[in-house]
């Protein structure tokens, strides 16, 4: 086929069948009716046959199209079905043949019935996770290499979307684009594309492709974990025999709609591809020059087929998101996207040496500069003063001359908070502190291109060296021989390599580009003469199996691949790359990370004594009286532990001891501890999946007074539950056991934050204390000021408890628990022997005590986690309104949960989505992890500082997830 005739037929609309006609000839040439639907298609029609029993299929193309050619696809699908890969089988016509030639209404037309793969595309899914980018990379591998062995006459044919046609077929199709600034822009891209190609092409292999491996024409099912499964590749219609690396590119462009704006996002598709079916390098760099013609064509081919066939649907839905694919692909420089692909398929990237460069600063030599240190670790980073503007500057600016910042460091300076969006936060070049006057040579011949004040390029035959700073700098555009005066310095410079002539690179990277940056401008190191690098950062994933070789594996980390966290500053967490994440479910830092009165109290309080209880000193009888002064009045004992573990553990035997009994009642579906007490009246199965099964005899878990999804629902449904309270009380009666008591979370914390049905506690505090036991409440996840609403949990239910326990926030991240009674029931314990905690009640963790309830009465955070709580409850109630699987919000203050499920009525939990949902929102800076028997609520517990805007980012985020759909 002529190029003429391949630019004619890209011209047709599609053929034109209606339903009846489409009935008549299944019946006459399949022997098959049932119902029709329509797929689309942009020259072809494509309409599924449901027989009842079976789905087809039916493919009519236009007669012109040569009938080898569709032979070769039917071969190619048996081909790859013997090989085992999923695609349609070929149903025969009733008289055996594969392929009809019919005329329609006088169309000539091509008509086929093949097999209807059940699935569905990811066309319209706005996010593909990183494992279905990488899949879709490894199934075009697969094909690819399968059809490596394939050969039939009819692959040899002239297609519009071969690339060896790209550049003719782009000129011809850009006058269909009217737009002015989109017609210069295709052309301009399209032109670099393929001067790129150019004196790559004959180097190519060539082999049988698929050329349209896509997030169309692969068809997925969603398995109970709601994780995507390849069900099948179907549309065999772009078959042919082109470069071997043109399949790849066509599933490169089509993810770029996937990519978020980012075209980075695609690696994992080439890694998994060049994993399976290696490409050479000559492949490798001609990639993305492909996906660029590819992305040209794509949009020229739409909108010339919109123009001849206004009335196709398929066309106009696709054309938005076809330039979508072009603007993403256009956002980067090509030799980034270059550097990229060979790091992600693991072959080297281009590289320069500077051997013979004469010294950028010759006054230098010899002298020795100091290093600063900006990194993520940095001992001049304190108490947030990074987040001044200018920090790196002044920071430099202070230390003697000659000072140097690092190149490739991650600067913490330049992170940002409460938005999705990666920080640039890793420097592709340095900054200097110089004695004003220091002169500066040409490293190399080159010439001087101005590009502003005191700033510019050096280009040369083989790099770029861009500065700024500079006095009496050349003029624009004079050339300079090595070792020429390139100016003076003001005493401030920074400096930049650059390998691609063509580029003005950012100072600053986002860590997901830094690799690919790098490469493109590596260290001045030699320029300068002295060491100016950055240490490599340690490997993570090393790091991590360190951790599980040595640490027990029961002690589980957040995520499968967490991020590396070393520092943290108020509701923030902050990787070893310099990203901000939003901690939302961190309720031992109460007051925040990082916080400097608890830096000092510490520091201090270590220099002058750190010891146990059983020494004289004033901080343990302080911090009692301040502990005191916030509980209910007729407390008056204070016994200091070291977690909230330890003290519900204490609480137990206090019970005991007090009431002479041993048999307890819990709550199901709570969380007390980890220790041989505490685990045993724990029955969350979340946290011990056997928790229900293994409950010593003296232990009485009573049903769950949930009354969002527990057996009685509603405000008013105390009564009912109370009703099991009494069975098992009235069961101890019977049995003539003396009752220790009743051990209760105020409010449901492992639920989300779920308030008790009003009443409860009155009634079971009343029966629990006429059989002389004691009421226990568990205050180390909701108690100290964190509902907003109220300071104890068990003043929502109006009733004061014999025993509080605590922990957690009220040592700000310093192991500190407590437990407060009266001296009746402390005195009972006495009377058996002396409590001793080794560590609890030391001096530094009583003066952290002392501090952190100051910092939350100065600084308001009890007001804040009331009302900022309250807006935060009402921005988590607006998503119930608006998305069926938001089915409640729970909670108040900064204790919130927010449950999802599937079915509003059977209040099904939604599991699967709840975790897919923790991991997009850790994608888009934020820690939250699913609660619950279920582990479908997100159990939302911050740092009592954090602000509205940091609220609006977590419920703007979570919104944004649930728009995409789970």
């Amino acid at each position: 086929m002529s190029l003429s005739t391949l630019i004619q037929r890209s011209s047709l609309p599609a053929p034109l069948l209606g339903e009846a006609q489409a009935h008549a000839l299944l019946r006459a040439h399949y022997d098959l009716a049932g119902t029709l639907q329509a797929l689309g298609s942009q020259q072809d029609l494509n309409l599924r046959l449901d027989s009842g029993t079976a789905r087809y299929v039916l493919k009519a193309c236009h007669g012109s199209y040569a009938q080898v050619e569709l032979e070769a696809q039917h071969a190619a699908l048996g081909y790859l079905r013997s090989q085992g890969l999923p695609v349609p089988a070929v149903r025969l016509a009733s008289d055996g043949a594969e392929l009809l030639a019919l005329d329609v209404d006088g169309q000539a037309l091509r008509v086929r019935l093949l097999e209807y793969i059940d699935g569905e595309p990811l066309t319209r899914l706005k996010h593909l996770p990183v494992q279905v980018i990488a899949e879709l990379g490894a199934l075009c591998a697969r094909v690819d290499q399968a059809l490596a062995g394939f050969d039939h006459p009819g692959l040899e044919r002239t297609l519009q979307w071969d690339p060896r046609h790209a550049e003719a077929l782009i000129k011809h199709l850009l006058p269909a684009l009217a737009d002015t600034q989109r017609h210069a822009q295709v052309e301009q891209v399209a032109r670099a594309a393929s001067a790129c190609l150019q004196p790559l092409a004959a180097q190519l292999p060539i082999q049988a492709v698929h050329l349209d491996i896509t997030d169309d024409n692969v068809v997925w099912h969603r398995d109970e974990q709601r994780h995507w499964q390849v069900q099948g590749v179907i549309d065999f219609g772009d078959l042919l025999r082109t470069w071997r690396v043109a399949d790849l590119s066509v599933t490169c462009a089509a993810l770029l709609h996937h990519a978020e704006g980012d075209p980075l996002r695609i690696l994992p598709a080439i890694t998994a591809y060049q994993a399976i079916n290696p490409l050479q390098d000559v492949e490798l760099r001609a990639l993305w020059p492909l996906v660029l013609n590819r992305a040209a064509v794509l949009v020229l081919s739409s909108e010339q087929q919109l123009a001849i066939d206004p009335g196709n649907q398929y066309i106009r839905d696709n054309i938005a998101h076809e330039w979508e694919i072009f603007d993403t692909a256009c956002s980067v420089p090509a030799a980034l996207m270059q550097a990229a692909i060979l790091q992600a398929a693991g072959r080297a990237t281009d590289s320069v040496e500077f051997g013979e460069c004469a010294p950028l600063l010759p006054e230098l030599a010899g002298q020795a500069v100091t290093q600063v240190d900006l990194g993520v670790l940095s001992p001049h980073c304190e108490a947030g003063n990074w987040t001044q503007p200018g920090f790196d500057q002044r920071l430099l600016a202070a230390q003697p001359a000659p000072a140097s910042s690092l190149h490739g460091q991650y600067r913490l300076s330049q992170t940002h908070i409460d938005r999705p969006e990666e920080p640039a936060t890793c420097a592709l070049g340095v900054e200097l502190n110089l004695p004003p006057g220091a002169t500066l040579q040409a490293p190399a011949a080159g010439t001087w291109l101005q590009t502003g004040e005191g700033r510019g390029c050096l280009r040369t035959a083989r790099w770029n060296l861009w500065l700024n700073g500079l006095e009496d700098a050349p003029g624009d555009g004079q050339v300079l021989d090595q070792g020429q005066a390139l100016g003076a310095t003001c005493g401030f410079l920074s400096v930049q390599l650059c390998l691609h002539a063509d580029l003005q690179p950012p100072f600053f990277a986002t860590p997901s580009r830094s690799a690919a940056w790098l490469a493109l401008c590596p260290s001045p190191r030699a320029l300068l003469g002295f060491d100016c690098d950055a240490a490599p950062l340690a490997d993570p994933q090393a790091l991590l199996a360190r951790r599980d070789a040595s640490f027990a594996r029961s002690q589980k980390h957040y995520y499968a691949q967490p991020p590396h966290i070393e520092r943290g500053w108020r509701n923030y967490l902050i990787d070893m790359q310099g990203r901000s994440y939003l901690d939302m479910l961190n309720n031992v830092a109460v007051l925040g990370h990082g916080h400097p009165r608890m830096v000092a109290e510490s520091a201090r309080q270590w220099s002058l004594l750190n010891t146990n209880s059983r020494f004289h000193y004033a901080a343990i009888a302080e911090f009692s009286e301040r502990l005191l002064e916030v509980a209910p009045p007729g407390f008056d004992r204070v016994f200091l532990v070291n977690s909230g573990t330890e003290a519900n553990d204490l609480a137990i035997r206090l019970a005991w001891a007090y009431s002479g009994g041993r048999d307890l009642l819990s709550v199901l579906e709570a969380y007390h501890g980890w220790s041989v007490a505490t685990d045993a009246i724990s029955t969350s199965i979340a946290d011990n999946p056997q928790a229900l099964e293994t409950r010593p005899d003296w232990v009485h878990p009573v049903q769950a007074p949930n009354t969002f999804r527990g057996r009685f629902r509603g405000a008013d449904s105390a009564a009912d539950y109370l009703r099991d309270v009494e069975a098992k009380l009235a069961d101890l009666d019977a049995r003539g056991r003396q009752l220790a008591g009743l051990i209760c979370e105020p409010v449901y914390g492992n639920a989300g934050g779920i308030s008790l049905p009003p009443g409860y506690l009155r009634e079971a505090y009343a029966q629990v204390r006429q059989r002389g036991g004691v009421c226990i409440a568990d205050e180390v996840q909701v108690g100290y000021g964190r509902l907003g609403e109220y300071f104890w949990g068990f003043e929502e239910q109006g009733v004061v408890p014999d025993i509080i326990t605590m922990a957690k926030g009220m040592g700000n991240g310093q192991p500190l628990g407590a437990v407060i009674t009266r001296r009746e029931i402390a005195e009972a314990l006495e009377a058996e022997g002396y409590f001793f905690s080794s560590a609890g009640g030391s001096p530094v963790s009583c003066r952290i005590g002392i501090a952190v309830l100051d910092v939350m009465r100065d600084e308001g955070l009890w007001d804040n986690a009331r009302e900022v709580g309250r807006y935060f409850k009402a921005r988590l109630q607006a998503l119930v309104d608006k998305y069926p699987l938001a089915g409640a919000a729970h909670g108040s203050g900064f204790y919130l949960g927010l449950e999802l499920v599937r079915d509003r009525q059977t209040l099904e939990p939604a599991t699967e989505e709840t975790m897919i949902l923790c991991d997009r929102l850790r994608d888009l800076g934020i820690f939250m992890q699913p609660t619950g028997d279920y582990l479908n609520i997100l159990k939302i517990k911050p740092p009592m500082c954090t602000t509205r805007a940091s609220v609006d980012y977590f419920v703007d985020s979570v919104e944004r997830i649930l728009g995409e759909g789970l």
